[in-house]
């Protein structure tokens, strides 16, 4: 039964979904969202509008993280992106909720701010939203001392929230030079496979970043 993604490769949540299934090589049909029809198309599945949606035969599967679950449910691959151990899965989820809320969270309202016009600029939420990344950056890098990833020493869907959240953080607010752990697990999520495919993919995009996309990466 055929898979389809209805998402756009520039978006972070969009990303966190294509991580998982080039993790496993699972086979999908990706239904790009860039015109009228395929928002219609979307809308139908989704009344909020909200992307990544898939489609798995006759369900629908909205969410990042429970269309990742769904995926490890009915789709399994070698790579188990949430651990069979309910311990360790607590865990891996925790993460994916520190990276999707304190992370992602407050750079999304950067660049939403970037496309408001000036008259309805929000300086005080964008310092704000810069604060919070400085805390988690923080938090972040006395947590992550000793991993290979995210959760430990297993790829899992923290690291799928963690690559495109870092990815897009340090765009509007740079993770700083005394966040040397940080630092390094980000450019380790740049060398995955799964996620550089997903980052070249997108590259053709990156004009239309609201705050403009920096010449690296």
């Amino acid at each position: 039964m055929t898979l389809v993604l209805h998402a756009h490769p520039f978006s972070s949540y969009c990303q966190k979904v294509l991580i998982a299934l080039y993790e496993n090589d699972t086979p999908f049909t990706l239904r790009m969202l860039a015109d009228a029809d395929s928002f219609a198309e979307l809308a139908k599945l989704w009344p909020l509008r909200l992307m990544p949606v898939l489609t798995d035969g006759g369900e629908v599967v909205r969410e990042a993280s429970i269309i990742i679950e769904h995926l490890t449910l009915r789709h399994p691959g070698p790579v188990h992106l949430i651990p069979q151990d309910p311990k360790v899965a607590l865990q891996v989820r925790f993460f994916d909720r520190v990276f999707d809320n304190y992370v992602m969270g407050p750079m999304q309202r950067v660049v939403g701010d970037a496309l408001r016009s000036a008259g309805e600029r929000d300086p005080k939420g964008v310092a704000d939203a810069k604060a919070r990344l400085d805390q988690s950056y923080e938090w972040l890098d006395g947590e992550l001392r000793g991993r290979t990833w995210a959760a430990g020493e297993d790829f899992t869907l923290a690291d799928c929230a963690a690559a495109p959240s870092l990815f897009y953080a340090d765009w509007v607010h740079p993770i700083g030079e005394r966040f040397g752990t940080v630092r390094a697990y980000r450019a380790r999520l740049l060398k995955r496979p799964s996620f550089a495919r997903a980052v070249e993919e997108a590259r053709p995009y990156r004009s239309f970043f609201p705050p403009g996309a920096p010449d690296r990466d």
